[in-house]
């Protein structure tokens, strides 16, 4: 069965340069690979993180805050940002797209959960990309997701994707990180056991953003667990995207429970 409905989520690393710029080549590439995959007839929904490092270039702040308020000042004012420059570069190509701000509470909430689901919907089938981020400015911890791959993999379910790729800056899951020599890829995981938490849990983490290999399988476990399957990939490597939609086997694949 082909892909007919899509969500991929793109990490801080590939969307940033120099401590907090946006990437602005990159992202326009990325966003004409998704503007072809849509023309091509699948519905896209874009999980976008970046807003956080976007307000850090704004404001001058060379070092990602720690603090919760501070984090969300730099959303506050980054969250614009990304947007204009995702609008622009999708406006270019013939797509709309439309912001989508969630909290964890969209989803544990069941009338928040519906409305939400709704939304994203009404938005795909009028042809709109939508460009999902957390609502940073507002979410306290108690009502944070905490990172986009665990945002991403509940959006995947609720919009019952046929797939969920997560994009960052290596080409997937290897078996031991980088700086311990040249790790294997693993291409397939058939199931989530402890020798793969290891394995994910010594790869280092993405610079500049709140994720690493570790929540990424925590969101694969849930989505395959729901029954979408998702694959990790690099997103540096120009037409990748395109290429898993029609089938071909690459980065790590976790297939649905």
């Amino acid at each position: 069965m082909g892909i007919r409905r899509l969500v991929v989520k793109i990490g801080t690393s590939l969307l940033t340069r120099d401590g907090g710029h946006l990437d602005r080549a990159r992202m326009a590439r990325l966003a004409g690979e998704l503007a072809s995959i849509r023309k091509s007839g699948v519905q896209v929904v874009l999980v976008s993180s970046g807003a956080i490092a976007a307000g850090m270039g704004e404001l001058g702040w060379k070092k990602r805050p720690v603090e919760l308020a501070k984090k969300q000042a730099a959303a506050a004012v980054g969250q614009p940002r990304l947007m204009e420059t995702y609008r622009a570069f999708f406006r270019r190509r013939g797509v709309s797209v439309a912001q989508v701000l969630l909290t964890r509470e969209d989803f544990e909430k069941k009338i928040r959960r519906q409305n939400a689901q709704t939304t994203l919907r009404t938005l795909l089938q009028a042809g709109v990309i939508p460009i999902i981020n957390e609502n940073d400015t507002v979410a306290v911890e108690e009502i944070r997701m905490g990172d986009n791959d665990g945002l991403a993999a509940y959006v995947a379910v609720n919009v019952k994707a046929d797939l969920l790729v997560l994009l960052t800056d290596v080409d997937g899951l290897l078996t031991h990180p980088p700086r311990h020599g040249r790790g294997e890829l693993i291409r397939v995981v058939a199931r989530i056991d402890s020798a793969i938490e290891a394995v994910a849990h010594a790869a280092p983490g993405s610079e500049g953003g709140s994720g690493g290999m570790m929540t990424k399988i925590r969101a694969a476990r849930y989505a395959t667990s729901h029954g979408v399957p998702m694959v990790i990939a690099s997103g540096i490597r120009r037409g990748l995207l395109k290429r898993i939609v029609e089938g071909e086997r690459i980065g790590t694949r976790f297939a649905a429970s």
